[in-house]
């Protein structure tokens, strides 16, 4: 029996469509994916996500187990190490298999994704830490991380600054998700090494000069995630906070989580995202013929939130 998979065969190339065989070993009937940044890169052809050659991408995958179950696996090595969720069937280590929370259907779930796991990841670790009073800045806002962090931290009951380069067209929509004020985006150039302290926390996905600015805004003994490098892999920055103001960096790593860190992950979506909240992030829903045309816009920063692609027929 084939099945329909995004296939990247070689370097350079944009993924395709192709029959394949199918799977061998803990197989999921994909019903649901999405677009992550990481996706997007690799249907594109671009280097620096999948390990080796071909490959199906796609870090994300909802689907049934053999058991009937529905399940979510967010990273665990698809898309990068073995072949990924932008398929009809897709192999999965089932640890990494989280059942759907009731509250959310297939469809949301892929929604929220790797996106929403590494958001909820970052407000955990602020919850672990213990943040000062006072705001927390959310980089990259209209991004699916973004959006999702906005969204946690509002229900949490902080005050949330949404930055973004696209306050004109979204800023209504951030504001929805509990944004307290939405700001432009911060300089990708760094500033001075220390500057005004403004922020208790900052979730940033962009990385970069942007990433030092916000380490450098932030309050004593406060802590920022760095969870993304959408802008920049680079930190061209200074000791400086951390030692004159006990910052603390927190790295957010969402690939490779111990079974209890991805269910605390999805129970604290429960407890905090409706399906409202997640239908306003889903930006486009496309078959999953569609996905490597999306790659683009994705990476051009022209989706606000998130692309799901369908996996069936």
């Amino acid at each position: 029996m084939s099945v329909r998979a995004l296939l990247a065969a070689e370097k350079g190339s944009p993924a395709t469509l192709v029959e394949r065989d199918e799977p061998t070993g803990e197989v999921l009937t994909g019903l649901w994916s999405s677009l992550n940044y990481k996706d997007a890169l690799a249907l594109a052809g671009r280097p620096g996500v999948l390990r080796s050659l071909p490959m199906v991408p796609g870090i994300d995958v909802v689907g049934r187990d053999a058991a009937g179950r529905t399940v979510i696996v967010t990273g665990g090595g698809l898309g990068e190490r073995q072949d990924g969720g932008l398929a009809e069937r897709v192999a999965v280590d089932p640890s990494t298999a989280v059942p759907v929370p009731d509250v959310f259907t297939p469809q949301q779930a892929a929604a929220i994704g790797t996106a929403g796991v590494t958001a909820a990841l970052s407000v955990l670790a602020f919850e672990r830490a213990g943040l000062p009073d006072g705001p927390v800045l959310v980089t990259g806002a209209g991004g699916g991380v973004g959006g999702f962090a906005v969204a946690l931290l509002a229900a949490g009951g902080r005050e949330v600054h949404a930055a973004t380069g696209r306050a004109g067209t979204i800023g209504d929509h951030l504001r929805a998700l509990g944004a307290t004020e939405v700001v432009e985006r911060l300089p990708a150039d760094p500033g001075r090494p220390l500057q005004s302290a403004r922020w208790a926390g900052v979730v940033d996905s962009v990385g970069g000069g942007a990433l030092v600015n916000a380490i450098a805004q932030t309050l004593p003994g406060g802590v920022v995630a760095a969870c993304g490098l959408a802008g920049s892999a680079d930190l061209p920055g200074t000791v400086l906070p951390f030692i004159l103001r006990g910052v603390t960096l927190a790295g957010i790593f969402s690939v490779d989580l111990d079974p209890a860190k991805r269910r605390a992950a999805w129970a604290l979506l429960a407890e905090r995202i409706d399906g409202a909240v997640v239908d306003r992030l889903t930006d486009r829903v496309v078959p999953l013929e569609q996905a490597p045309g999306m790659a683009q816009d994705v990476l051009a920063g022209r989706i606000r939130g998130r692309v799901v692609v369908r996996l069936g027929r």
